[in-house]
């Protein structure tokens, strides 16, 4: 009877190891796509800023990628005194899945900086 307990103990102790292996797994590969999606929405902006265009919010493969591009001026001393304005852009890319609530949950957020002459 003994050898029995012990030995359904074992059974339940590696179920659970085996259950939160695989979650620990699903978050993992979760988290890789959230960054690859970011990446993405950081490319995305990077184009349409140098296309002379706004960059938008969009979904890619479940996930929400939300934009956020930002200008500032820099003055640029040139020859014989002459001024112009380089531009930097700041480019933010949030890419998330599912709410926070919930255990499918992934986050991730980028950000780039462009300069634009």
């Amino acid at each position: 009877m003994f050898v029995i307990i012990i030995i359904a103990a074992v059974i339940a102790v590696m179920a659970r190891l085996a259950v939160t292996q695989n979650a620990t797994n699903s978050m993992a590969i979760q988290q890789a796509r959230a960054y690859q999606a970011a990446r993405a929405g950081l490319e995305y902006g990077i184009a349409r800023i140098l296309a002379d265009a706004t960059c938008a919010d969009f979904t890619l493969d479940g996930f929400a990628v939300l934009m956020s591009c930002t200008s500032s001026s820099t003055p640029v001393l040139e020859e014989e005194g002459k001024t112009s304005a380089t531009l930097f852009y700041t480019i933010e890319a949030t890419a998330t899945f599912a709410t926070p609530a919930s255990p499918d949950y992934a986050y991730r957020k980028l950000t780039a900086v462009v300069e634009k002459p």
